[in-house]
C-alpha cells in the first residue's frame, strides 16, 4: 500500500506538472506520512505535518490545479517530504 502513497507523493514533483492528482487520494498518502487533515466547511484542507501547517484549496472537480500543485511542493520541500527520501 505505501508504494501508491509514495507514487502520489513522486506525481506531485514530475515535469511538466500533472493535472490529474485526485485530491482525496493525495491526502490520504499525506496522511501515511504523518499529516494530520482536516476538511473544512469551505472546501479547504487544513494539513499539519512536522510542525508545520499548510491550507490547500481544493476544487471541485477533485482534482488539484497547478498552483496547488506548486505550492503543496513547496510546503513538501519544507518538511523535507520528497521523493528521493520517502
Amino acid at each position: 500500500m505505501s508504494q501508491k502513497h509514495k507514487a502520489k507523493i513522486q506525481k506531485l514533483f514530475e515535469h511538466p506538472i500533472s493535472t490529474g492528482i485526485d485530491e482525496r487520494r493525495l491526502l490520504a498518502a499525506l496522511e501515511h506520512y504523518g499529516a494530520s487533515v482536516e476538511i473544512t466547511k469551505h472546501n479547504k484542507a487544513k494539513i499539519e505535518l512536522k510542525g508545520k501547517e499548510f491550507v490547500l484549496v481544493m476544487s471541485h472537480r477533485n482534482n488539484l490545479s497547478k498552483d496547488e500543485v506548486v505550492r503543496l511542493r513547496h510546503f513538501l520541500e519544507s518538511v523535507d517530504i520528497v521523493p528521493e527520501k520517502i
